[in-house]
């Protein structure tokens, strides 16, 4: 079995920084790329980066040996597509990775400004079939960036026939809803209270709460609307051999709403997981994956429980 491991590469294990600061504790732990971005561009940043953050960014992570994407994966509207072309013309100049994209008009944006850099297709909820990967892919795409609400079997079987690499989510939160309209400011205004209409990703204490399931639903609200969050966080560290086996390129950990000691330390156990499945063998991880499991349930927030998502169709939200 040892043997057969070895013919495997190690996915890429992606982080999401919560600011420049964050990314020598996350290079540390392990990580092998980062996402970054502005919330004008990309959706649900774990940090904002400003370019100037970019740069500083791309330089910490090269040298390290370690790759960088940009996230320009918002939906845009006609009056941000001259702010999209010239932000991709400004992130180009600085020799980023890749860029994360949903929207078609990155795609020309890119050819009309003749730029090159990898792109990562990430559509959310809709990346969830092989066909529209390889459609993606034909113009343009090298990587698809699968839906949360996959089954196991689903991402295996679109790997196999997927002629880009494949990202999964293997650990954090995951986004149940967004509106583009400004519902937290709708509610507070229309209780004639007075809060500031801002991105309120930094509260991690604001929750709808579902009193008949004994949920709370993280929510918060930035230029790209309302954003509802999963009540439990997803985590399958015990359950990457599938992952492994079939060949799957990256395994992303969801960093957003989540302290940065949190992230860093889940990071290096992810690490510990990988590193212990390829170098070692199948035995090895076996042996160790309930330890794993236990790590993380000793730093998870008493408000977030931890499931498998819809890995194993477990969740119902």
């Amino acid at each position: 079995m040892f043997e057969e491991v070895t013919m495997l590469n190690k996915p890429e294990l992606l982080v999401t920084p919560q600011s420049l600061a964050h990314i020598p504790a996350l290079l540390e732990a392990g990580a092998d790329a980062f996402i970054v971005g502005e919330q004008q561009f990309g959706l649900r940043l774990a940090g904002e980066f400003t370019l100037q953050d970019v740069k500083e960014a791309v330089a910490l992570v090269h040298a390290a040996g370690k790759k960088i994407y940009v996230a320009v994966n918002a939906i845009f509207h006609n009056d941000r597509i001259e702010a999209l072309d010239a932000y991709i013309a400004e992130v180009a100049k600085l020799q980023v990775d890749a860029f994360v994209f949903g929207d078609p008009a990155v795609i020309m944006a890119c050819r009309e400004q003749g730029i090159t850099i990898p792109l990562h297709w990430n559509p959310e909820t809709t990346a969830t079939n092989w066909f529209t990967a390889n459609y993606w892919g034909e113009r343009g795409a090298n990587r698809a960036v699968l839906a949360r609400e996959l089954s196991m079997d689903e991402v295996v079987e679109i790997k196999e026939n997927a002629e880009v690499a494949v990202e999964v989510q293997v650990h954090g939160m995951t986004c149940m809803f967004q509106s583009k309209r400004p519902l937290l400011g709708h509610y507070f205004l229309y209780q004639d209270k007075v809060m500031a209409i801002e991105n309120r990703k930094d509260n991690r204490n604001m929750f709808l709460h579902d009193d008949e399931r004994s949920n709370k639903y993280p929510i918060y609200e930035d230029v790209n609307g309302t954003h509802i969050f999963s009540p439990n966080d997803m985590c399958i560290i015990d359950e990457l051999d599938e992952l492994f086996e079939a060949g799957i390129d990256a395994f992303k950990i969801e960093g957003v709403l989540q302290t940065t000691t949190y992230v860093t330390k889940v990071t290096a156990l992810y690490r510990k997981a990988i590193d212990t499945f390829f170098d070692e063998g199948a035995e090895a991880y076996d042996a160790i994956r309930d330890e794993l499991q236990a790590a993380v349930e000793e730093i998870q927030p008493d408000h977030r429980p931890l499931d498998t998502g819809f890995i194993f169709k477990e969740t119902v939200y």
